[in-house]
């Protein structure tokens, strides 16, 4: 058992779990609001963002998608300009691209207007399109009808994970993996890492990710969820110049996924997915990867199978998406006609963190919660990273509080 002393030596105000681009926005934010609060933050890897964040598309979302009023809305309507600034503000890669998201099927109409009503509530311009007109931003795109998002766009995460471990003052530890947490409500936190090492602190803040939920139920709160892990699997594109910028298809409100997508990065080369599949691990970035207790405790929670029951046919379009590319071309060929199999080159694979409860139900926002001494980001996958600024803030905020009230 990892203890804290009474009349210890805290080694920091605030120790933050996780490298990731919302751990590393929530130092940043910590410091600015109050300087001279000494925050710590553990990452278990060589290096920040090397999960999620380092991972997915590089979109900055415009928050066209989340329902008005919910976390997901604000924060990635208020992030998105707040990225841009920050990369301006830093020389770190970027552009405002604006984005298609296209109709292919007849059916998809009613959504797409739905898309549009949604957009205008969160109060983002958007530009509605015939068929005629999609070629007017990307001639080898093919749809039924599309909308414009103007402020959609794109930016190295990892290049701003970076930034914020810098500018925030705060003393990074990699290759510091928490193994215990033993806190006590009058003390404080006491984490044992892998290297043998115990920090000391008087608040403890969780952004663990896709181990968020583990580092809770170390901490000793009930997260009443589990991460499940669902790899999203990516293509680059062999011919990029079929793509001008970024192309989605009309999103399955019942799923948090958005659908096999076209991104034109800042590198210039273009992606294309994610997909959505069961991982076998939490870090499962192919079948090859499997963890036996990882995927024991996903199998063990009876959310996963509620999941299974309710969403069968669309998780099987998904597996065999995975496992054909002839499969996985047909999808894309949807909204890019000329695109074959032979245009598609593995490329590397992300996993979401993606909190389920009990009963099956996919948390569909951000999902913050408070303990003694802690504060547990539970779900944060996509839009996180265009939103890590303001969650950031609020995570500080959160922290703030608990700070001044031991």
């Amino acid at each position: 058992m990892v203890q804290v002393p009474s009349g210890i030596a805290y080694d920091c105000d605030v120790l933050v779990i996780g490298g990731g681009i919302v751990g590393l926005s929530t130092a940043y934010a910590i410091t600015r609001a109050a300087p001279g609060t000494r925050v710590t933050v553990l990452e278990k890897e060589a290096g920040p963002a090397r999960h999620q964040t380092g991972r997915n598309s590089g979109v900055i979302h415009s928050g066209i998608y989340y329902r008005p009023g919910s976390l997901k809305a604000r924060y990635a309507v208020r992030g998105a300009a707040e990225m841009v600034k920050f990369c301006a503000e830093y020389g770190i890669a970027h552009a405002v691209t604006g984005k298609l998201i296209v109709a292919t099927e007849r059916s998809e109409l009613p959504r797409l207007h739905g898309l549009v009503q949604r957009g205008r509530e969160n109060g983002i311009p958007v530009r509605e399109l015939g068929a005629a007109q999609i070629a007017e931003y990307e001639p080898e795109v093919e749809g039924l009808a599309a909308i414009h998002v103007g402020t959609t766009g794109i930016c190295d995460f990892v290049g701003v994970a970076r930034q914020l471990a810098e500018a925030s003052g705060a003393e990074i530890r990699y290759g510091a993996e928490v193994r215990r947490v033993d806190r006590r409500p009058e003390l404080g936190v006491a984490v044992l890492t892998g290297t043998g090492e115990v920090v000391r602190a008087r608040v403890l803040v969780n952004c663990a990710g896709l181990h968020c939920d583990e580092i809770a139920r170390l901490t000793g709160d009930d997260p009443e969820m589990r991460i499940v892990p669902f790899r999203g699997e990516y293509y680059t594109l062999a011919r990029p110049e079929l793509v001008r910028g970024l192309v989605y298809p009309v999103p399955d409100p019942a799923f948090p996924f958005l659908g096999v997508h076209l991104t034109r990065g800042i590198d210039g080369s273009v992606h294309i997915g994610p997909n959505a599949v069961p991982a076998l691990a939490r870090e499962g970035y192919d079948w090859g990867v499997v963890r036996p207790r990882e995927l024991g405790a996903t199998l063990a929670w009876p959310g996963s199978w509620q999941i299974a029951r309710r969403h069968w046919r669309y998780g099987t379009g998904e597996l065999r998406r995975s496992v054909s590319r002839r499969a996985f071309t047909t999808a894309v060929r949807r909204l890019l006609p000329a695109v074959t199999a032979d245009d598609l080159v593995p490329s590397p694979a992300g996993v979401r963190a993606q909190a389920v409860l009990r009963d099956g139900t996919l948390v569909d926002d951000f999902l913050i919660r408070e303990g003694a001494r802690a504060v547990h980001v539970l779900n944060a996958p996509s839009p996180a990273a265009t939103a890590s600024l303001p969650i950031g803030r609020e995570v500080a905020r959160r922290a703030l509080e608990a700070l001044r009230a031991v």
